[in-house]
């Protein structure tokens, strides 16, 4: 004999959106009002009664967010002068997530850019996020430097160092490294556009190009070496109006997988889609290696790249996801042992003009030889 029973159970299956870290960037900088204090900060803020008037930080967080435009946001931590720019950033994390940490303080040590990279690592292994860091290096002296000084000395703030994770702007604009961070939060595009992306409009904000100390207004033969040495840098066109961006530089190794910010963007964000998928799948046995299990396990993990991968068309006009659409070739999954399993993934980033070479010839041929 048996009592009756009913039990009903509501299973979890983890299908639910994910809230979006990407394009909430963290602004570090040093300042006197709110010293010490993290604030959260739209297009509604008044910055003028949050941050020093005058400071790097306010010239650079105002310029992220007119180049951003409409919903962006943000965090602003206000270090005090003695105060660890590092600890600043870790002590964020206790209330918020960012897709980047942005440090409005000029650098020229190496040691800045190798804390950086560590840093990056450390906030994946402590937290599991996965945060890219911006720097910025001086602008020029005009009263000191000419050009070629400044590329000399610039350069070799880099030199040498590999950090797949670090950005270094020179703020060749009082507030570039502001503008590049507005342009990558920009909702117009998508975190997979490169910030050389003409369509999305120029730099906004003031761009009065700077001059060296006997005159020479910058040119971009300097943009273009300060490039091939991995820095990120403004770009521009003869006879077409504005000042836009170049590449988008990570300092990764040469032959790296994440020269450019947009390949580091990518990967990140699919990282924190699949860890969040993987701890729902820890001691869950329905997780095996049968057939049919690890069917339903590629279609699960596949799930943020197939998401990312959608794409909209409208009469002609192609509005492209963030990646190619997945294939079953591009997701493996292998058990070591009874308990630990190797998951392994690859995205495919969209093609991307970045050189475009352009052919014409002439036809002289007479119209009546075709008849």
């Amino acid at each position: 004999m048996a009592w009756p029973i009913v039990q009903i159970n509501a299973q979890n299956q983890k299908q639910g959106p994910v809230t979006e870290v990407e394009r909430h960037f963290l602004f570090v900088g040093v300042g006197t009002k709110n010293a010490g204090q993290l604030l959260s900060v739209n297009t509604q803020s008044e910055l003028a009664a949050l941050l020093d008037e005058g400071s790097a930080l306010k010239a650079n967080v105002e310029a992220a967010m007119l180049n951003a435009g409409q919903n962006w946001s943000a965090a602003v931590y206000v270090l005090s002068a003695p105060e660890n720019w590092v600890d600043a950033v870790h002590l964020a994390q206790q209330t918020q997530s960012f897709e980047a940490v942005v440090l409005t303080v000029p650098t020229t040590e190496q040691a800045t850019i190798t804390a950086a990279q560590a840093l990056y690592h450390e906030l994946i292994a402590k937290y599991g996020r996965w945060t890219f860091m911006m720097l910025c290096s001086p602008g020029i002296d005009a009263n000191t430097q000419t050009w070629a000084d400044y590329e000399a000395a610039t350069v070799a703030i880099q030199d040498t160092i590999a950090a797949d994770g670090v950005m270094l702007v020179p703020q060749l604009f009082p507030d570039a490294l502001g503008k590049l961070a507005g342009r990558l939060c920009s909702r117009a595009v998508s975190i997979a556009d490169t910030p050389m992306r003409v369509k999305t409009g120029p730099l906004i904000g003031d761009v009065t190009l700077p001059v060296d100390s006997s005159g020479a207004v910058l040119t971009t033969a300097t943009l273009q070496t300060l490039e091939q040495n991995r820095l990120s840098v403004p770009a521009w066109f003869p006879d077409y109006e504005g000042i836009y961006w170049a590449d988008g530089r990570m300092l990764d190794v040469e032959g790296g997988d994440f020269q450019v910010v947009e390949y580091r963007r990518i990967i990140d964000k699919i990282a924190r889609r699949i860890r969040l998928i993987a701890l729902a799948d820890v001691g869950d046995r329905a997780f095996n290696s049968t057939p049919a299990s690890t069917a339903r396990a590629k279609a699960r993990y596949c799930r943020p790249l197939r998401e990312m991968a959608v794409s909209a068309t409208v009469r002609d006009v192609v509005f492209p996801g963030e990646i190619e659409s997945p294939s079953s070739d591009d997701i493996s999954i292998v058990w070591e042992n009874k308990q630990s399993v190797g998951i392994y993934m690859q995205a495919k980033p969209k093609d991307c003009p970045k050189t475009i070479t352009a052919n014409l010839m002439l036809d002289l041929s007479n119209p009546g030889e075709s008849q």
